[in-house]
């Protein structure tokens, strides 16, 4: 369990259209007795709009994380993130990438946009426990995770 405990509820914005991913995310997070809000976006259209209205809606909260899987319907993840990188409000968030196929190319392209952890997607317990805990970390303001 993590220590430093922020004073409202970690709020991590999730790109991903696999709800098994984002059924053992969730439930990783709730291993380490955090408070977070999981606010999810299914494919990478929805993400675009999402940034797209953050220049115009009034932000309630803007996440202190952005998980976000790479390969999505409709955009790809790269396209997203250059959106969230081009968006003020946004542009400064801690970004996660996670792949089911890493590749060094995509590493390469997404690490040139500032992503702060790429990833491949875990595929046992206790992978995406530990990878729920650099996420809780990143938004405690904890020293940089390793990738």
């Amino acid at each position: 369990m993590l220590i430093d405990r922020p004073s409202s509820p970690a709020k991590i914005l999730v790109i991903e259209d696999n709800s098994a991913d984002v059924f053992m995310l969730r439930h990783a997070l709730d291993q380490h007795g955090e408070e977070y809000v999981l606010e999810v976006l299914r494919d990478g259209e929805e993400a675009i709009e999402f940034v797209n209205l953050q220049r115009t809606a009034e932000v309630n909260g803007e996440p202190c994380v952005i998980v976000l899987d790479l390969h999505l319907p409709k955009h790809d993840g790269a396209a997203v993130l250059r959106a969230i990188r081009q968006e003020p409000v946004l542009a400064h968030v801690d970004v996660v990438a996670l792949t089911t196929i890493a590749s060094p190319r995509d590493e390469h392209e997404v690490r040139d946009l500032g992503v702060r952890l790429y990833k491949a997607k875990p595929s046992l317990i206790d992978d995406w426990i530990e990878l729920a805990r650099q996420i809780l970390e990143i938004c405690l303001g904890h020293t940089p995770v390793a990738a």
